[in-house]
């Protein structure tokens, strides 16, 4: 029989461990907004002489910072751009595919593959991109630059080797999409039994089903993944790296041998040899990349906290 003192006991022992719970939780989130902080402050500090550095300090042609940092911000945005027009379609349809049409045994074994191919380094899909994807993909480059030459996007001359924007693209998206997959299979799952069986007594096919119940459901949860697949795509340095021929200059055609290098890409391939001023404009760049970062996800969390109350994200 529980005695009096031992409730008292127990209700002290609860109060405590609520306590040590609620400080640790405290300290966890305090300490993430710290090295945030921490972060961008040395970045800030480090890159305080690249604002102030003279046009020798640059490659010849450039004349200040921006100039030299313009050109890798829009390879940056431009190829994950890129990544995401191809992933976000085929990462929705694979998790529908997976969520509602494909059987029990068959689901479960296509998920963990999903989920596998985000345990695959970024060095081998670099490797794949460039000893297989490219070569592959050259001949359909020199076809589509022959038929569509005449639209600005794949104006010529084509690439010899394939190493183009676009391929980049194409390895981004195969990188990013277990992100956006998983994530909306699972926003997916979520969805109110109630919602799809109405849905459905009222005579909607399976599709029509999706689209009036799933869809609008998952909506946050897919700009949610989505947003996390860019980020991923914004900081990919090795697959960059060893695929693109790079060229520091704006560059909208997706085929040619000239193509836009990114921000961790030209860091990745410049610091070993940089010096002097020169590793404050690489840490520079990289502060841009962090403002780009953290622009992307707020704009992400906004959009959410507006749609969030009609969607699965409440």
């Amino acid at each position: 029989m529980t005695t009096a003192v031992d409730r008292d006991a127990l209700r002290t022992t609860q109060r405590v461990g609520d306590r040590v719970f609620f400080t640790a939780t405290i300290v966890a989130g305090s300490l993430i907004l710290a090295v945030l902080a921490a972060v961008a402050i040395f970045l800030f500090g480090q890159s305080i002489p690249a604002f102030l550095a003279v046009p020798e300090d640059f490659d010849p042609g450039v004349s200040n910072f921006w100039a030299y940092v313009w050109p890798l911000a829009f390879g940056t945005l431009w190829s994950a751009l890129l990544a995401l027009i191809m992933a976000i379609p085929v990462a929705i349809g694979i998790a529908l595919f997976i969520s509602h049409y494909a059987p029990r045994k068959v689901s479960q074994g296509l998920g963990y593959i999903i989920d596998l191919l985000a345990a695959v380094p970024s060095v081998v899909f670099g490797l794949w991109g460039i000893g297989v994807l490219a070569p592959m993909l050259q001949p359909f480059y020199s076809t589509l630059v022959e038929w569509f030459g005449w639209f600005p996007l794949f104006a010529g001359p084509v690439s010899g080797t394939g190493r183009t924007i676009f391929t980049v693209a194409i390895v981004l998206a195969v990188m990013v999409l277990p992100i956006i997959t998983a994530i909306s299979r699972e926003v997916f799952l979520q969805t109110p039994v109630l919602h799809e069986e109405a849905a459905l007594a009222l005579g909607a096919t399976r599709w029509e089903m999706i689209t009036m119940a799933v869809l609008p459901f998952g909506r946050a949860g897919i700009i949610s993944a989505a947003m996390l697949g860019l980020g991923r795509a914004l900081g990919e340095t090795m697959a960059v790296a060893m695929v693109l021929s790079p060229s520091p200059q704006v560059i909208f055609q997706l085929l040619t041998s000239q193509n836009p290098t990114t921000i961790a890409a030209n860091i990745a391939l410049n610091f070993p040899e940089a010096h002097g001023v020169g590793v404050n404009i690489l840490l520079a760049t990289g502060l841009i990349l962090f403002v780009i970062t953290l622009a992307v996800n707020m704009l992400a969390r906004y959009i959410i906290n507006r749609r969030k109350a009609f969607s699965g994200a409440n």
